[in-house]
């Protein structure tokens, strides 16, 4: 179908989760969704900055309804306690998995000890996921919907193919430790997805890379990319995006109503570009059964929890 990233389909009566929401592509997904007319739960480690992000949405959405959940993915305690607000929701249509620390440092740890990357990027989410799928799932079938699950990747996923097999080895270079836990990341994604299949749970878990969104391309939001927000540049800048137009994928995936579960959409031109349905990397969405059984298990272990699935 004909997808138009800036005219989105009337979304009123929707209601979807964003973690990550208060700075960046999080932002900017939460203020495309709040455009047509979805509630937007806005997940983020600080409760100031949700404040801060909530006033500004509202400021370019004048009607824009939020609520806000503080969350912090290096606390599998944080993540408990925002799974239990999160299914108490009267209504949850999809989430996107937007949040996770950018500190490239392959030495930092979580508050349960796991590597930073690793622990917030892709285990806090397994265990937000389990306690919030039966919400999810009852939901959707209370509503003879399907509701979505998207997960946000990285294209060095397919460029630096890399070995997940062990989860007890960090690479000592920041972006492979990173590069690594979008791996495993999407292993999971598609897992769950066969899984919810296999189940016939009404739940899609989708996957969605963003391209290089830069700051140097990214419009102005008080508190959000302005003065007060420290500014990063980028090599890339020439052959980027804004964060606005990197937030384009996710959406896509969770709101258009052609999407399906086991999808990966990323820009069309790569780095930039409308959001498409592409063909996701072999080696995550294919990989050996046996691997994706024992990675799935090792995270719910990492994660102290279990799917009923």
């Amino acid at each position: 179908m004909t997808w138009d990233p800036t005219h989105l389909p009337d979304l009123r009566g929707r209601v979807y989760a964003v973690t990550g929401a208060t700075a960046g592509i999080g932002y900017f997904a939460a203020e495309q969704l709040a455009g047509a007319g979805a509630e937007v739960v806005l997940a983020s480690r600080s409760a100031a900055k949700i404040v801060v992000a909530a006033d500004t949405l509202r400021h370019h959405v004048p009607d824009a309804v939020t609520r806000g959940i503080t969350v912090d993915l290096a606390s599998l305690d944080s993540v408990a306690a925002a799974a239990d607000e999160l299914a108490a929701l009267p209504r949850l249509d999809g989430i996107l998995l937007n949040g996770g620390p950018m500190e490239l440092s392959s030495r930092s740890k979580t508050a349960d000890g796991l590597p930073l990357l690793l622990g917030a990027h892709t285990v806090a989410n397994v265990a937000l996921l389990a306690q919030l799928l039966p919400a999810l799932a009852s939901g959707a079938a209370a509503r003879d919907s399907v509701a979505r699950i998207v997960h946000t990747s990285t294209g060095f996923v397919g460029r630096f193919p890399t070995d997940a097999s062990d989860l007890s080895v960090t690479p000592r270079i920041g972006v492979h430790a990173y590069t690594k836990a979008k791996t495993v990341t999407e292993i999971f994604a598609f897992e769950l997805d066969r899984r919810l299949r296999a189940a016939q749970v009404p739940v899609a878990s989708i996957v969605s890379r963003p391209g290089v969104g830069v700051d140097a391309r990214t419009p102005q939001r008080a508190g959000i990319r302005d003065s007060t927000v420290p500014y990063r540049r980028n090599p890339y800048t020439p052959w980027a995006q804004g964060k606005d137009a990197a937030a384009w994928s996710g959406v896509r995936a969770l709101v258009d109503p052609a999407a399906t579960g086991g999808q990966y959409y990323a820009p069309q031109e790569g780095m930039r570009g409308a959001p498409i349905a592409v063909e996701p990397y072999p080696h995550t969405a294919h990989p050996d059964p046996d691997l994706a059984s024992r990675l799935w298990r090792e995270l719910e272990a990492l994660a102290r929890t279990s799917f009923a699935l």
